[in-house]
């Protein structure tokens, strides 16, 4: 796919993955809409994109629906046209499933799945208007694997994998590609930002984060690079580190009893 003098929409572009995927884009000429609800985020990151492309910037909730329902008018007035949807914005809760709470379990679903759908329904007319259109969806490693104490976000992220796939074969006749992108551990701010479960020992839920910070390691610059390469060259699934490749693979190999084998390097 050739990514120059195309428009792309990023979510979640304020910082991480989804500002690395925004540079990554505008270097390779991409005219670019950032959206996420933290206004000054996207400011910055606006302020490293390079000079010639054109930016515009929306904030934006996703968990809102009538916020969706309007950005595509937005983005059609800002640059006339739209050939790459990147839903990447995403936030993460600790705690087993007895542990979290009905509501947050909502308010994660609300921002990992059901914004990706929403968006997705709001700018297909569009993508498919173009000769050449990508939708790209980011999962995450835990859509490939289910760790014990995630099931909130596991069950989000493979409720995106589905979907993708799905939908990759339903517009398969189609101008629009579908891209799942299952990256490992990068480093971003969504662990230490991740809302701890009500009623567990913060001093317990606090080693938790700490022990999954440290597998936060792939730097977002080197994740947003081979995101967009995969999206260049159409990839239908694109498993970013060599940490999610081996995870992956083991899954493959032993699709039940993976996690006994995986979690031994983490004893």
């Amino acid at each position: 796919m050739r990514l120059q003098d195309r428009v792309g929409l990023v979510t979640g572009a304020a910082s991480g993955i989804g500002r690395a995927i925004a540079l990554s884009l505008a270097r390779r000429g991409c005219h670019v809409a950032l959206a996420d609800r933290d206004a000054a985020g996207l400011a910055e990151t606006a302020a490293l994109l390079p000079a010639g492309v054109r930016v515009s910037l929306h904030v934006l909730d996703v968990s809102d629906a009538a916020a969706i329902a309007a950005l595509p008018a937005k983005i059609m007035a800002e640059h006339g046209r739209i050939d790459l949807l990147v839903n990447n914005a995403g936030v993460a809760i600790g705690g087993t499933f007895e542990q979290v709470s009905a509501e947050d379990f909502d308010w994660l679903f609300a921002i990992n799945f059901h914004a990706v759908v929403r968006l997705t329904r709001a700018f297909l007319p569009l993508l498919k208007a173009s000769d050449d259109a990508r939708l790209v969806n980011i999962s995450s490693l835990f859509g490939l694997i289910a760790p014990p104490g995630q099931t909130a976000y596991v069950a989000s992220k493979f409720a995106v994998r589905g979907f993708s796939e799905s939908l990759r074969h339903e517009l398969a006749a189609t101008p629009v590609g579908v891209t799942v992108v299952h990256p490992g551990g990068v480093a971003t701010a969504i662990a230490r930002n991740a809302r701890p479960p009500v009623g567990v020992d913060p001093a317990m839920a606090e080693k938790e984060r700490v022990s999954f910070e440290a597998f936060l390691k792939m730097p977002p610059a080197e994740a947003g690079e081979t995101i967009v390469k995969g999206v260049e060259r159409r990839k239908p699934r694109i498993v970013v580190g060599n940490d999610a490749k081996f995870a992956a693979l083991i899954e493959r190999i032993a699709p039940v009893g993976y996690w006994s084998i995986l979690s031994r390097g983490r004893t």
